[in-house]
């Protein structure tokens, strides 16, 4: 089963994938293993979620070979001076030989955040991920980053209510990719009129309709999460309509920005 990708360099990036914030213990691995067998083909883990053993059982318990799933995991602020160390602690904890892409989970100071940028080419060399990217980087701090690496990505919050117009811009005139976290704003989508309007109009929900205006735009991917299997089937099933430019101008409207990530707990959140 394939889904819509993005594609930068040699990079196919699906569309939408699955968070795994806050999804751990028992249940976790099968959590993985469901959203697998649903035709998710994007997980996205982090060593700041204490989840990636259970992520890695959960891809092998799939029955999906490992080659059709695209691993993303991300490295925390504190293990920006040591990251070799910390990214092959996590290819342990995942079982694997190599994630399809690497990112810098927060920004750091600046000279945290070159160290840990130029030790992002030597994890390419070294076969540890495909890709490198990064994730929550301002304008300023990505134009500091593409210099010194081949970041193919931002990982930022991203909804309705909170433009990132500028970012993206800027991501797409240097051939990068965006993908948005928390893209159901804690759920306030649900019950917002204009989203509900149109959901009636596609009989879908007013979160498919989110999820569909988020990868309808050029180099958007979105990674919403969920451990409710209905949940999961309902936001993997936006590919079977299309928005009209009206309605996507009418969400684009909707902007007040409205962050809902405190940076100084800075998690994934969705």
């Amino acid at each position: 089963m394939s889904t819509p990708a993005i594609t930068i360099g040699s990079t196919h990036i699906p569309r939408i994938g699955l968070g795994t914030y806050k999804i751990t213990g028992p249940d976790a691995a099968g959590d993985i293993a469901a959203a697998i067998g649903i035709g998710y083909r994007h997980i996205d883990t982090a060593r700041m979620y204490e989840n990636e053993a259970e992520v890695g059982k959960g891809i092998r318990n799939s029955g999906v070979d490992r080659s059709e799933i695209f691993v993303t995991t991300k490295v925390w602020p504190s293990d920006f001076h040591d990251l070799l160390p910390a990214v092959e602690d996590s290819l342990r904890k995942l079982q694997m030989d190599r994630v399809d892409l690497l990112l810098l989970h927060w920004p750091s100071d600046p000279e945290s955040n070159k160290t840990a940028v130029a030790q992002l080419n030597e994890v390419i060399n070294k076969g540890y991920a495909k890709s490198v990217g990064v994730s929550n980087f301002t304008i300023a701090q990505l134009e500091e980053a593409r210099k010194e690496a081949p970041i193919i990505c931002d990982q930022v919050e991203y909804h309705p209510y909170l433009s990132q117009a500028k970012l993206l811009a800027y991501l797409r005139s240097y051939d990068m990719a965006l993908t948005a976290y928390r893209p159901l704003a804690l759920g306030k989508v649900t019950k917002d009129p204009v989203l509900m309007d149109i959901a009636s109009k596609h009989h879908k929900t007013a979160g498919q309709v989110t999820l569909r205006w988020l990868v309808q735009q050029d180099d958007v991917a979105v990674i919403p999460k969920t451990t409710h299997r209905e949940r999961m089937a309902e936001n993997f099933n936006i590919f079977d309509f299309e928005l009209t430019q009206q309605e996507m101008d009418a969400i684009f409207a909707l902007n007040k920005d409205e962050r809902l990530t405190n940076p100084s707990t800075a998690p994934d959140w969705d």
